[in-house]
């Protein structure tokens, strides 16, 4: 199955909400986020990588969920909808952003060659989380703990003011929990080289 399928049959599942369909129409024939990379130069920075890391997340931020600690000692409980939307939503300010280009790399042998690249260009420059969270309440109503969730899915790796981001993770304990699904999608699952 690929990643376009996954995400499409998660989606299907899950995500029953007054506009849900809307949504997923844009996502699949009006946008480009099933082709798009998940960034320039990092994780995901290939054709479909914005697709695969917003799975990734899911199954992350799902897994993350079901742990003893966090559903006994924290009490954390969401629903399968709340967990497929933020975790699969939570990048589609990428949308329409990354232009196929490229960059000059120098080989082993000291020549420089044309490598294919994305160059990062927003057409629409409203933040990375507060965008997503203003593109998806488009389609969908966002409950408050989803917004956040999507909002402060960067955490503290973010440029934001680090006492706003402890402030929503302790309000909002989504938004935490997605922070920490994002991370490890981005630097274990996504990082060329590692082995686990």
């Amino acid at each position: 199955m690929s990643a376009r399928e996954e995400f499409i049959e998660v989606y299907q599942e899950h995500i029953h909400r007054e506009g849900a369909d809307a949504l997923l129409d844009y996502l699949s024939n009006k946008s480009d986020f099933f082709t798009a990379p998940a960034s320039a130069r990092y994780h995901g920075a290939y054709a479909g990588g914005l697709c695969e890391h917003s799975l990734n997340v899911y199954h992350c931020l799902a897994d993350y969920l079901q742990r003893e600690r966090v559903t006994d000692l924290y009490g954390l409980e969401y629903s399968p909808e709340s967990i497929a939307l933020v975790s699969l939503l939570h990048d589609v300010c990428k949308i329409g952003c990354y232009k196929p280009s490229t960059r000059n790399v120098k080989g082993p042998d000291g020549k420089w060659t044309q490598v294919p690249t994305f160059q990062f260009e927003d057409p629409l420059p409203y933040g990375h989380g507060e965008k997503s969270v203003y593109v998806v309440n488009g389609f969908v109503r966002l409950t408050r703990e989803e917004a956040m969730a999507i909002r402060w899915h960067m955490g503290f790796s973010g440029t934001e003011d680090n006492r706003l981001v402890g402030r929503a993770f302790v309000k909002y304990p989504l938004a935490f929990a997605l922070s920490v699904a994002d991370m490890e999608a981005s630097y274990f699952l996504e990082q060329e080289g590692t082995s686990f």
